[in-house]
């Protein structure tokens, strides 16, 4: 059972009305809980908070457009979507109307606006428990930091809004240069990190914790380049020993292992069979906080296949086979393609599709619910938690830093930990032994195996600047034919037309 109740209503913080002056001008629904009369006692901060989580299960967060913005930008996934919602993204053929830049501009914004109506309301709460208020200050500044530092991956020239808009003055909200966002991340992780718990018990798993707010504050450096800083904090999580690779790979995108050793940080989502879906909107008491990556990832006849594998990634798990002579074991959790025992949703690969004796059929599994019994994806209810942070992604994030400080050796070491879960032969030496380019390259693979489908090859092939590369660009547009479409500046998503037409002197991303 899922125990952070973020499905509860939240009492729409940020919507509310103020009212006139005139008693018999008042305006004010006795029904409709307000700020004033909300922020009172501890059961109410706490409750305020879990509405900043609740905006994670938004479609234009991890509900579906953040998994599958950042997928279909990289080269390991293409997008056959008759939708241009997809096709659009995955082709770099966005325009400032496209429907998926502005469910996700306006769903991290509010996770950023309701993380800005806690942190200025939790002081003046009447505390049952004095160490509350810490925890919840350290959970809401988590949260916004965690918006920002993808809205600003996704939009780059965005507005720093850090004060409640109902007791701000300022209406209006000028765009900040990226780097006065990506300090204001820092400072926001750096302060959680000293304010949240190295754990929770059972009632409140899933909540952010010290290691989630280091681990993102590493990311933060790292993504920037820094990575002597990004190294101290990333081995700072390993040294606590709080995480662990949980032994097999594919219990971590399972609905019955969630929240295990190897999670740092996961939306929660729940199969409630309620009516409401959770769209973009003010909660309801019968949300049904379920995420649409199964439906959406999945293939035809069990989903809408508005995600696809591309040949390269599949072709690359099977370059090295593992210590008992098989494939590696991560390619069978997270591509469904023609194999001896290959079952989904009740059937087998060949009774679906035929038979593939020249392998040429692939299609997303990972966070599918392909042994769940139900007969496909279409109840739009998936309960599968999105790991947005394991373990795993650390130490490989970890090895990279080694990389780039010149040190083989523990940067080797990390990277065959990672190895030895999918029982591939131990290169640790031959790995020390390399050239930094060489270990990078080696790294790069490392990394596209074991992340696939998990949103992080797109942050990566920023971070290496193989955009800037012509030889990395041509190899991606190889791997990827909608590769082709990108030019210069389509990096960065479009300011979507609503925000430019309501917020003057917004100015547009170049190139849209």
């Amino acid at each position: 059972m899922k125990t952070i109740k973020i499905f509860i209503l939240f009492l729409t913080i940020g919507l509310l009305f103020q009212g006139c002056s005139k008693d018999y001008l008042k305006l004010d629904n006795p029904n409709l809980q307000t700020t004033s009369t909300f922020w009172q006692t501890e059961d109410q901060a706490i409750l305020g908070v879990n509405g900043i989580y609740h905006a994670l299960g938004y479609d234009g967060t991890f509900m579906r457009f953040e998994p599958a913005c950042l997928d279909s930008r990289d080269d390991i996934t293409k997008s056959p979507s008759p939708w241009d919602a997809f096709s659009a993204v995955a082709q770099f053929n966005l325009r400032a109307t496209n429907y998926m830049p502005e469910a996700m501009y306006v769903a991290h914004f509010d996770i950023i606006k309701r993380a800005n109506a806690a942190l200025a309301h939790l002081p003046a709460v009447s505390y049952v428990h004095p160490e509350m208020q810490g925890r919840l200050r350290g959970e809401a500044l988590f949260l916004r930091g965690l918006a920002y530092s993808y809205a600003v991956l996704f939009f780059n020239h965005i507005p720093l809004i850090l004060e409640d808009p109902k007791t701000s003055a300022d209406f209006y909200n000028m765009q900040v240069d990226a780097s006065l966002v990506w300090e204001q991340i820092e400072k926001d992780l750096a302060e959680a990190a000293t304010l949240l718990p190295a754990s929770y018990d059972a009632a409140n798993l899933g909540r952010a914790t010290k290691g989630a707010a280091l681990s993102y504050l590493a990311r933060a450096y790292f993504q920037n380049r820094d990575y002597t800083k990004a190294a101290e904090l990333f081995k700072q999580v390993i040294d606590s020993h709080v995480y662990s690779l949980m032994p097999n790979y594919a219990d971590n995108f399972t609905e019955d292992k969630e929240n295990n050793a190897e999670s740092i940080f996961e939306v929660q989502f729940q199969r409630m069979s309620q009516p409401n879906l959770n769209w973009v909107g003010a909660p309801v008491a019968d949300n049904d906080h379920t995420t649409a990556r199964g439906i959406t990832y999945a293939p035809a006849p069990f989903g809408w296949g508005d995600m696809a594998i591309n040949k390269w990634i599949f072709d690359e798990y099977r370059m090295e086979k593992t210590i008992s002579g098989d494939y590696d074991p991560r390619l069978y959790a997270t591509i469904t393609f023609d194999y001896p025992g290959c079952t989904l949703y009740g059937q087998t690969f060949q009774q679906v599709w035929g038979a593939d004796p020249g392998l040429t059929k692939f299609y997303c599994r990972k966070y599918e619910n392909v042994n769940s019994g139900r007969p496909n994806e279409f109840d739009w209810r998936s309960g599968i938690n999105e790991r947005v942070m394991r373990y795993a992604d650390v130490l490989l994030m970890y090895a990279e830093c080694e990389i780039q400080a010149g040190s083989n050796a523990e940067a080797a070491k990390y990277i065959q930990l990672v190895r030895d879960r999918a029982n591939l032969p131990d290169r640790e030496a031959e790995f020390t032994a390399y050239s930094k380019s060489q270990l990078m390259d080696q790294l790069a693979h490392e990394r596209a195996l074991e992340l696939c489908l998990e949103g992080h090859r797109w942050d990566d092939i920023m971070r290496w600047d193989w955009i800037k590369d012509p030889a990395k660009l041509a190899m991606l547009k190889a791997h990827d034919a909608e590769w082709n479409g990108y030019t210069p500046g389509k990096e960065y998503m479009p300011i979507p037309q609503i925000e430019m037409d309501t917020n003057p002197g917004t100015i547009q991303n170049p190139t849209y």
